[in-house]
């Protein structure tokens, strides 16, 4: 199904029928449909590829569900899903591909771009990769005065950091404990110094992750880098060939840098930054966990993008969580969801997911070029529990605003202690019970309460969850919770007729960065041409600088 013979979003039948249907929840509560139907908590359930959902605690009929699907057929998805997966540029903006799911395709797979196999590409990478993971995690590669690596350090940014960052963080448990794993993204150079401070140059590798070799951010933090460890040589340019890789396309940029473009790991235009983290992009988590453990997360990825692209809508894992997102999102006017993994491995997951779904469809323009006609990109955030049960729990049960949860947790933790994860497991279960049924001003006036309390400690519930469950986290459970969100992301896009590939949105701010740099840094007073607010801001900054 074309785009150009959709309908807008919101002319669509299912569209109304749903704008119809929501007046239903002005008076029917979570209370009245857990009490209505003994078995919904049973029911409403949906496992695949070894992830548990319970999606009970929402504000959903049957009914409801059948619309959503409906919507979902009419929006296209399942042809915006064939396509993505057939390598069709469905990046019309760009005019790229959209195949993040090729990097976990299976060598026995076969995935065209302009008449072009790409699996074989990507596991020539890969294997690259393993090699190279393999010579450093053994002490084979070593420095250029000879010593083992024992540090390493990725610098990137953008998807080249988070990803990296929130993996080797969710895969601790897995990684090699005698490397210390350090990430620098931000321009700061504080970050970069803090990195460094107590490191040996001769013991340091770093990887330089960006596609052009271009980025701004990166290569000012790789440049100082570079200068940090020929200084630690005593000056000796030399020594930058053995110790440092890059994760790049440009072998021009990376031989003048100094790098031996055979230690280049490349990767493709038709993976996008924010879908990079199992490219190349993925040294670091490679090196942290060993290449079998990689490849179990790529098995992870790819089990779920299997279960995406062949499972029925009615059983399929991201087509019901991007479904239920936008039931939120659009009929609720719930502008936030709050990602709260209990597992403190995955304390980076909501960071990560930041930026996967709000660069992918923060977007206000439809893939026809028109203004959308309904919200899209709901913000995405979150904490580990319990921690933010003591922090910003108090919002989302008493607040004033709609917030839709997903929970995160496991039957088995990875490090077992006493009665830690009973305990938090029973507060997961306990959220979500308190979120969706809340306590009524009857059962605090039971409780002995004096009445001018009684408001205060009166929980309205009826405030939708999601609850996730796995065995334990592992590298291919990481993988399935990944291409889980990514899915669910692209189904969102489907229905607003978006495109969740590109972020033009980022390129403004850049540009007039660039235009700003020379006047901060030029040694006599520029003619500024800026508003009067910036003007005044430069002008202030060059005094006291």
């Amino acid at each position: 199904m074309s785009t150009a013979t959709l309908l807008p979003t919101t002319e669509l039948p299912a569209w109304k029928a749903l704008q119809a249907h929501r007046a239903l929840f002005d008076q029917q509560t979570l209370k009245k449909l857990f009490a209505e139907d003994a078995n919904r908590g049973e029911k409403m359930t949906l496992e695949a590829t070894g992830l548990f959902l319970d999606y009970s605690k929402n504000r959903i009929t049957e009914e409801t569900l059948l619309l959503l699907f409906q919507l979902a057929k009419e929006s296209g998805l399942r042809q915006r899903i064939d396509a993505m997966f057939c390598g069709e540029k469905i990046n019309t903006t760009e005019k790229r591909a959209v195949l993040h799911v090729a990097l976990r395709a299976p060598k026995e797979q076969k995935i065209l771009v302009d008449g072009h196999d790409v699996v074989p590409d990507v596991h020539l990478v890969l294997d690259k990769m393993s090699s190279f993971s393999n010579r450093v995690r053994s002490g084979d590669w070593k420095g250029y005065n000879g010593k083992r690596i024992k540090n390493i350090i990725n610098i990137g940014i953008g998807g080249s950091d988070l990803g990296p960052v929130m993996a080797y963080e969710a895969l601790r448990y897995y990684t090699e404990r005698s490397i210390t794993f350090r990430f620098v993204s931000n321009v700061d150079s504080t970050d970069f110094v803090e990195a460094t401070r107590d490191l040996d140059p001769q013991e340091t590798l770093f990887i330089i992750s960006s596609k052009t070799f271009t980025t701004l951010e990166t290569m000012t933090n790789a440049q100082s880098a570079r200068d940090w460890l020929v200084a630690g040589f005593g000056g000796n340019e030399k020594a930058v060939s053995k110790h440092f890789v890059a994760v790049s396309t440009n072998t021009q940029k990376v031989a003048e840098f100094g790098i031996d473009t055979a230690n280049m790991f490349g990767f493709w235009d038709w993976v996008g930054g924010r879908y990079s983290m199992d490219s190349a992009i993925g040294l670091s988590t490679m090196l942290a966990i060993g290449p079998d453990h990689f490849l179990e997360m790529l098995a992870g990825f790819h089990e779920m993008d299997e279960h995406f692209h062949t499972a029925p809508f009615e059983k399929n894992l991201p087509v019901l969580l991007g479904l239920l997102a936008v039931w939120y999102n659009d009929f609720f006017n719930a502008q936030t969801v709050a990602v709260l993994p209990y597992d403190q491995y995955l304390k980076r997951f909501p960071a990560y997911l930041q930026q996967l779904t709000m660069e992918s469809n923060g977007k206000h323009i439809t893939l026809k070029g028109d203004r959308v006609s309904t919200n899209t990109g709901p913000i995405y955030w979150g904490e580990p529990g319990t921690n933010g049960q003591h922090s910003f729990y108090q919002l989302i049960h008493q607040g004033t605003r709609l917030i839709p949860c997903d929970f995160i947790t496991f039957y088995k933790g990875l490090n077992p202690l006493g009665r830690h994860h009973d305990l938090l497991v029973s507060n997961v279960f306990a959220q979500a019970e308190a979120l969706a049924f809340g306590k009524t001003a009857d059962q605090v006036r039971a409780e002995g309460t004096p009445e001018e309390l009684i408001a205060h400690r009166t929980f309205e519930g009826n405030r939708p969850s999601n609850i996730i469950l796995a065995e334990r986290l592992t590298p291919a459970i990481l993988g399935k919770l990944v291409s889980l969100y990514e899915h669910s992301v692209f189904t969102q896009g489907a229905i607003w007729q978006i495109n969740s590939f590109d972020q033009w949105g980022v390129e403004l701010g850049k540009v007039l960065a660039q235009a700003i740099i020379p006047e901060l840094e030029e040694s006599t007073s520029p003619a500024l041409n800026h508003d009067s607010s910036t003007n005044h801001l430069i002008s202030l900054y060059r005094k006291n600088k």
